[in-house]
């Protein structure tokens, strides 16, 4: 399957998180691929954009990878314990990013229940099957992601984003998550989706 390429991720954030959607996240851990088709993802548009870790121009150790070029990974931790898989976006020096929510397990699923849950997929729940990979910090446990992948360039051979099989889906456009300090932009439509999806995290 051919592999995302710089060009795709030198484009606003708002375009590149809708045409996320279907591509499929890989990582190679061990010899074996791990892989889960997006299915939510998240725009953040950098300096203008007051959810955005680059607003207003921020520039610290953390973000530093944001203002670098596109196509490189952005991975940081919430409340202590989650992290979080972003994509840099746009030229260098803009500091726009993409935020992967969500993702539908494809390969590598018996490696991913046992990273999240210790024991065999076919042991999990329904809920715990659905909740492999139904969240930002979820979707990082199950495919072995964690800070050590910070500033990784995504057109390598460890962790990188593939075409994905042809498909037609319907993509619903809402407002992110988790960011009521952001005033108006806590109601921009930089949110998308597959409609109908279960491993959605919110919908």
């Amino acid at each position: 399957m051919k592999k995302l390429t710089r060009e795709f991720y030198n484009r606003d954030s708002v375009i590149v998180a809708r045409e996320l959607l279907g591509k499929v996240l890989v990582h190679e851990v061990e010899g074996q691929k791990v892989a889960a088709k997006i299915v939510e993802a998240e725009a953040y548009m950098g300096i203008e954009d007051r959810a955005a870790h680059s607003y207003g121009g921020k520039r610290t150790p953390r973000v530093e990878v944001m203002y670098g070029d596109p196509g490189f990974s952005y991975i940081f931790i919430i409340y202590g314990m989650h992290y979080c898989f972003n994509i840099v976006t746009r030229e260098k020096g803009t500091p726009q990013a993409v935020l992967l929510r969500a993702a539908e397990p494809l390969q590598g699923i018996e490696q991913m229940a046992q990273t999240r849950y210790k024991k065999p997929y076919g042991q999990l729940t329904k809920s715990q099957r659905k909740g492999l990979t139904n969240g930002p910090g979820k979707l990082c446990k199950a495919l072995s992601i964690n800070k050590n992948f910070n500033g990784m360039d995504l057109c390598g051979d460890e962790l990188y984003i593939e075409e994905g099989e042809p498909q037609e889906f319907n993509i619903i456009t809402t407002t992110r998550v988790g960011i009521d300090y952001a005033g108006e932009a806590r109601e921009y439509p930089w949110r998308f989706y597959i409609e109908g999806n279960e491993y959605v995290s919110v919908k």
